[in-house]
């Protein structure tokens, strides 16, 4: 009966050393209990490693078959739940070749020639995150349909704008969720560059200088889809930074970061508005939490933990560029650090995102396909917020500047109305014509449709403004990238 050497992990190494691991390194040093989520990509990597071997000459057809064979009854074991991790088996690569050699014997052996644990795990992680990263796109695109059409329901809602956080101007409650939309669209562009950069292969490089057999790495990175968009194999070609690189990783984490970011910057938002000081919105009950001693309280759980989080995520992009700025080439034992911050990126950029979907546009109806249930906007209160803060100062300013008035002149005009109006206790709309014109001969009766909210909001009507027919353009602009029925 074929021995096999993969039984305990320090068999692994051959006969060099003379003791065992002591059960306390075993703990520190393995990885198995977090990197098994790796499994599938670990099992498609071994496949089209080992295709190639056979279509090489490398192995023969009979161990390509077994080979097969036994990863087919690995993948269904761990499916199943019935796979046994050992933990002096290290990891999810170790685990899984030393079943296979239980279950296939000498072909199971085989499996690893040509190739390292350093090239198979920076192969895995590769292949495990360019699937999170699709997953993630759709995500993003997703929270991008559901802003969208609330906006397409509230084009016609006058919202405070505001810089400072004081009112500045009014602009449309469509168009400030736009630009919500406008943040996650980056995302969404900086996530396919990544994606690209990351669906490269390592493979083939083996420990760190490549290997005597004859690989054909171009054929392994077809078979895993590590092309381009013209079908080209897109390889690691240094097989030094091949084992050792980890850019693709703080890339992402750094994208994700700042999904992260926009993320937060909306939460603290939905935070203001919910407030009894502003009631602009509702959040739905399911999404918010009560206080265990005052019970008129209302909690907005959820966007305040999603802001939280964001300081998690930041701080595994700092881990991540701290782990790798000290070391050498080639592979070193510290990378085994980057797996846990990964995941737990991925997961919590995954988990927020579907969280956001259903809390801003509301959950959707299996049969129907439609949402209910959303976020709820009380544009009453919106409106009289804007009312509040001189919002129009702006317009009065511009209505001078087009009567003449260097734009200069006419800031410091308007100035001294809103005094004026502020002393009064009253807005510029509430100025008698007489009481205006003292600021300025050229002010007319006209000068009341120029101060409204909505004559602010038609006004802006330039690529990129508040006005109505601008954010219309918007929306079926991107009702038309994002593939959504207008």
């Amino acid at each position: 009966m074929s021995h096999n050497q993969l039984d305990a992990k320090s068999q692994a190494w051959s006969a060099l050393f003379s003791e065992p691991m002591s059960e306390l390194v075993q703990r520190y040093t393995a990885s198995v209990f977090f990197d098994q989520r790796l499994w599938r990509a670990d099992i498609q990597g071994s496949l089209a490693h080992a295709e190639m071997l056979a279509a090489q000459g490398i192995i023969s057809a009979q161990d390509w078959a077994d080979i097969q064979r036994g990863l087919q009854q690995i993948a269904q074991e761990i499916e199943s739940g019935a796979f046994e991790w050992k933990l002096a088996l290290e990891d999810v690569h170790l685990n899984i070749e030393a079943r296979l050699t239980q279950l296939v014997g000498d072909a199971g052996k085989r499996l690893h020639t040509g190739r390292s644990r350093n090239d198979q795990v920076a192969t895995d992680v590769r292949l495990w995150l360019r699937g999170e990263i699709d997953g993630l796109i759709a995500l993003l695109r997703e929270l991008q349909g559901v802003l969208v059409e609330v906006a397409a329901r509230h084009v016609d809602v006058i919202l405070p704008g505001y810089t400072h956080l004081q009112v500045a101007q009014p602009v449309s409650f469509a168009h400030h969720l736009l630009a919500y939309v406008e943040m996650f669209a980056r995302d969404e562009e900086r996530l396919h560059d990544v994606r690209r950069r990351t669906n490269r292969l390592p493979l083939g490089s083996a420990a760190l200088a490549g290997t005597t057999y004859p690989l054909d790495r171009e054929r392994v990175a077809r078979t895993l889809g590590m092309v381009d968009a013209h079908g080209e194999p897109q390889l690691c070609l240094n097989s030094l930074d091949a084992v050792s690189d980890r850019d693709f990783a703080i890339e992402f984490t750094a994208a994700a970061a700042l999904i992260m970011v926009h993320i937060s910057r909306l939460s603290e938002e939905l935070i203001l508005w919910m407030s009894q000081n502003f009631g602009f919105i509702r959040i739905a009950d399911r999404f918010t939490t009560g206080s265990s001693i005052m019970p008129q309280k209302k909690n907005p759980d959820v966007p305040e933990l999603a802001r939280g989080k964001t300081g998690r995520v930041v701080g595994h992009l700092m881990g991540l560029i701290m782990l790798m700025k000290g070391q050498p080439l080639a592979y070193n034992k510290d990378n085994q650090e980057d797996k846990e911050p990964l995941f737990d990126t991925v997961d919590t950029v995954r988990d927020t995102l579907r969280i956001f979907i259903d809390m801003i546009g509301g959950e959707r109806d299996a049969a129907t396909g439609q949402r209910s249930g959303g976020l709820t906007v009380n544009r009453e209160a919106m409106e009289a917020a804007a009312r509040k803060g001189f919002a129009t100062a702006t317009d009065l300013a511009d209505y001078l500047v087009k009567k003449g008035v260097p734009f200069r002149d006419a800031h410091e005009i308007v100035a001294a109305a809103v005094r004026a109006a502020g002393e009064r206790g009253c807005d510029l709309t509430d100025l008698p014509l007489p009481e205006l014109q003292r600021f300025h001969p050229a002010i007319d009766a006209d000068v009341y449709e120029t101060l409204t909210l909505r004559g602010s909001l038609l006004a802006r009507n330039t690529v990129g403004g508040t006005a109505p027919a601008q954010v219309l353009r918007q929306i079926e602009r991107h009702r038309q990238r994002l593939g959504l029925a207008g």
